[in-house]
């Protein structure tokens, strides 16, 4: 897609950083007011929007009195907590006021990585957007535990721009967009205006650490536009201070960063796979199978793995590695990690001779599994 065609666009998943959303008293109700106004904007022209928002941990942190960011995940979730309740408070009352209804929607890591509920969630969302409600996404902090958490609210919004295939991503942030270096330590970096998502070069100018209150910074956004890409998402990286940056955006005016999404789009199930973040374990494999995965599209068979780091059950999620380190797949195993590491190396007519039975003489079938 290109930018001038963003006004074609019906679906969009719009994120808020926490830097927009709060200030030294709390949340920032006028820049809250001021978004909606713009997304109220939007829905008048046939937008469907599902907005992610930051800004309850911070708000909680303000509530209580805490000025840095703690590193203890008990208290993160209390701040959370506490922040959750004015955060949603806020946003339902401003969109009232345009005569709009909001729903709360908090998801774990677990809940997209189940292929039963990631169904389910994308069904509810679907549904609500056709009831001309706005959905008001959040990690669910309070009961997620750090092994399996998104990490930041960019990672979610772009899962969720898989998960139900939005047309543009929209990240809005502190900053005007991507430079080419950081603007608040040179003030002779320029603004990228456009590139394309998932270009491993926008990884390296995109540097930099997060924020006092959030997690992210603008190096989980340029990950984020190269996640939404799964889906032909593209993405807008644009400052959130600007009153009529959404406006602007739509009809399609050189506005922040466009990350154009080039990649094929990946299949429904395919993406849900690509989505999930925790591994249990990996296989190393080697050049021939790497050539099978890439070039032949063609499932993994034990003949083509070295070695089985990690300890997983059947239907697991491991990743290859080729002999060099390099991730280049991840899918769901058919066998376990003690029975792949007696299987590997040999032909799959010899799987039943060696563990007595075969289940699959695939170790991953390629319906499962996804390059990364």
């Amino acid at each position: 897609m290109k930018r001038e065609n963003i006004k074609n666009t019906k679906r969009w998943v719009l994120k808020l950083g926490s830097a927009l959303l709060t200030g030294e008293k709390g949340l920032n109700k006028q820049a809250i007011a001021q978004c909606v106004e713009q997304i109220a904007a939007l829905k008048k022209q046939g937008v469907e929007v599902i907005l992610v928002s930051s800004g309850a941990v911070a708000d909680g942190m303000m509530r209580l009195g805490w000025s840095t960011r703690p590193h203890a995940l008990y208290e993160l979730q209390a701040a959370a907590a506490v922040g959750q309740m004015g955060l949603v408070q806020a946003y339902e009352s401003c969109f009232r006021t345009h005569g709009m209804h909001t729903a709360q929607i908090l998801l774990t890591h677990d809940d997209l990585s189940d292929r039963k509920r990631y169904l389910n969630a994308r069904s509810t969302i679907r549904t609500l957007l056709g009831l001309g409600v706005v959905p008001i996404i959040n990690e669910n902090d309070t009961v997620s535990f750090e092994e399996m958490r998104f990490g930041d609210n960019d990672t979610l919004a772009a899962l969720v721009a898989n998960l139900i295939e939005a047309e543009l991503l929209v990240i809005l942030t502190d900053q005007a967009g991507l430079f080419d270096k950081d603007p608040r330590v040179n003030k002779d970096a320029c603004l990228i205006p456009e590139a394309t998502a998932g270009d491993a070069a926008l990884e390296n100018l995109a540097g930099g650490t997060p924020g006092t209150l959030g997690r992210g910074g603008m190096l989980t956004k340029v990950k984020a536009a190269a996640r939404a890409s799964r889906s032909g998402t593209s993405t807008v990286i644009a400052a959130g201070d600007n009153p009529h940056v959404l406006e602007q955006i739509f009809k399609g005016e050189q506005v922040g960063t466009f990350l154009c999404a080039s990649q094929v789009i990946m299949a429904a199930r395919k993406r849900w796979l690509a989505g999930r973040l925790q591994l249990s374990g990996s296989l190393v494999v080697d050049a021939g199978a790497v050539n099978v995965l890439r070039d032949a599209g063609r499932s993994l068979l034990p003949v083509g793995v070295k070695s089985v780091t990690g300890h997983f059950n059947r239907g697991e999620l491991v990743a290859c590695i080729d002999e060099h380190g390099n991730e280049i797949a991840r899918g769901l195993v058919n066998y376990s990690a003690e029975e792949a590491g007696k299987i590997i190396g040999q032909p799959s007519d010899k799987i039943e001779s060696i563990l007595g039975y075969v289940d699959e003489p695939e170790l991953i079938h390629r319906d499962n599994l996804v390059l990364v």
